[in-house]
């Protein structure tokens, strides 16, 4: 009986346990009847430990710059009358000295950086510093020292300034592998937003391998991480407190967070400090070619399986691949044991090789792979490559029955007339002008301009409009879908497009 008594008891401790248990780890449905407790996702219970430990290494960046006129007046200029923007310049040019324009003033700026060797080795972004006059790097603790610059790189923005600490103990923070860090990973930024030094923000990865098109270089870390104006140059970092990206650039119509920022990957920054530190300045591996992006309609037209790579669409003259190692027309599928996934690789891959080092390029040419040997030079830092020239010169006058219409384009043989009307450069060798292009044809589409010339169709040349009528019936009796086209400039400079011919 006295069992029985306490039968119910127990039934209701049994309960009362097993709701403890569903509150204190609640569960989520998932589809297909999986469940994931509730707690995996709220994140780190707290990253106060984490912040402690860090916040001490990371810096905030003031410079100051010399900018305006010289000392000399100069006079009001002179506006339109009922000119609208009148009473901007009068407002303007009141507060000068007799009327004159503004003399020279010192400008403050402010940014992030952080502490990667305890001598006095700290790192920021070269836009945080570009042009600065003087640089200090303030402390948490409030203290401030005078920095000098030993190197930048304004094709990655990052800069390396250098302190002496004195009495100062530093706490240096350790790189972590970029490369493993996934999307959803959570973050933690700490910087001086708005001049508000020593504040700490957290959020996750939001994806990897950006392209915001600011250099040659963007494999940007996007993070939903709150970074204002000022964290430029400060850490991102894992939760094991390592750096895995330098914020450097958000994406914002009001100036402030709104939740899209981008952060350099650790992997990249670390070639370039090293370099900054040893050398002052950075030394890349440099191929010598000018390269394309594989389309669709590129991979089908030269029997590629997959559109991969970077599209070879001119060697430079004394370059490093200048002895007919690498082609116009092949497409650089891996560069030193690396896969080039697509053509934004490359100029990375190639950039991160040391100078003079002989490495393996595997290359598609004539409908398979191939491995050359290519030693690397060194890209200049003031070293630019030719950009294609445009325009619409007047073409010679020519009878109806040499020319021929393919495409939307009229097309001539290249002869000395033509060249000296379209101002084609003598180092384009045969091939056949475009005199024409038709608004809305398909050659227009692909942005094939008049006063271009074909030098090749499906990797083969071309010399007259017939041999260009003939490539294009012969890809069509193999079934291809795209002619490729090689075009000339007319300064010689070589460019790919492909013209749907089914």
């Amino acid at each position: 009986m006295a069992f029985d008594s306490l039968a119910p008891k127990l039934s209701r401790l049994v309960r009362a346990a097993t709701l403890s248990l569903a509150v204190a780890v609640p569960v989520l449905a998932m589809p297909g009847g999986l469940t994931v407790p509730a707690r995996a996702q709220t994140g780190p219970a707290s990253v106060a430990d984490l912040s402690e430990r860090l916040i001490d290494s990371v810096v905030n960046i003031s410079t100051s710059q010399t900018v305006g006129g010289d000392d000399e007046n100069v006079p009001r200029p002179q506006l339109p009358d009922g000119s609208p923007f009148q009473e901007f310049f009068d407002e303007f040019f009141e507060n000068q000295p007799n009327g004159s324009s503004p003399r020279s003033r010192q400008v403050q700026s402010l940014g992030s950086g952080f502490v990667i060797d305890a001598s006095g080795i700290i790192v920021t972004n070269n836009h945080v510093i570009a042009d600065a006059d003087e640089v200090s790097v303030n402390f948490n603790d409030g203290t401030k020292i005078d920095a000098e610059i030993i190197g930048r790189d304004p094709k990655t923005d990052i800069a390396v300034l250098r302190i002496d600490p004195g009495d100062k103990e530093l706490k240096p923070v350790p790189f972590g592998d970029s490369e493993a860090i996934r999307v959803g990973d959570w973050v933690l930024a700490i910087g001086n937003p708005f001049g508000l030094g020593g504040t700490v923000t957290i959020g996750i990865v939001s994806a990897i391998g950006r392209d915001i098109h600011s250099g040659p270089y963007d494999n940007f870390i996007q993070t939903d991480a709150a970074i204002n104006r000022g964290n430029s140059g400060g850490p991102l970092f894992n939760m094991d407190g390592e750096v895995v990206g330098i914020n450097t650039a958000i994406i914002s119509p009001s100036g402030g967070s709104i939740g899209i920022g981008f952060s350099i990957p650790a992997d990249l920054a670390k070639g370039v400090i090293d370099q900054l530190i040893e050398y002052g300045e950075t030394r890349r591996g440099w191929l010598g070619v000018r390269i394309q992006a594989v389309t669709d309609e590129i991979a089908e037209s030269l029997g590629m399986d997959e559109a991969t790579g970077a599209l070879v669409a001119g060697v430079v003259k004394g370059g490093p691949v200048d002895d007919g190692s690498i082609e116009p027309g092949d497409v650089i599928v891996e560069f030193d044991g690396r896969k080039v996934e697509d053509m934004r690789d490359l100029p990375r891959i190639v950039a991160d090789s040391p100078v003079g080092k002989e490495v393996d390029v595997v290359v598609y040419r004539n409908g398979g792979r191939r491995t050359v040997k290519v030693t690397l030079g060194r890209l200049e830092d003031g070293e630019q490559l030719a950009m294609a020239e445009s325009g619409d010169n007047g073409a010679a006058p020519l009878d109806e029955s040499e020319t021929m219409e393919l495409f939307g384009m009229k097309l001539v043989e290249l002869d000395e007339a033509q060249r000296e009307a379209f101002g084609i450069d003598e180092s384009v060798g045969d091939g056949v002008v475009i005199l024409e292009v038709t608004p809305g044809s398909a050659a227009a589409e692909k942005g094939i301009q008049p006063g271009e010339v074909i030098v090749e169709i499906a990797q083969e040349t071309v010399s007259s409009p017939q041999d260009v009528a003939e490539a294009i019936e012969d890809l069509r009796e193999e079934n291809r879908r795209n002619a490729l086209l090689m075009l000339a400039s007319k300064s010689g400079e070589l460019r790919f497009a492909t013209i749907r011919i089914d």
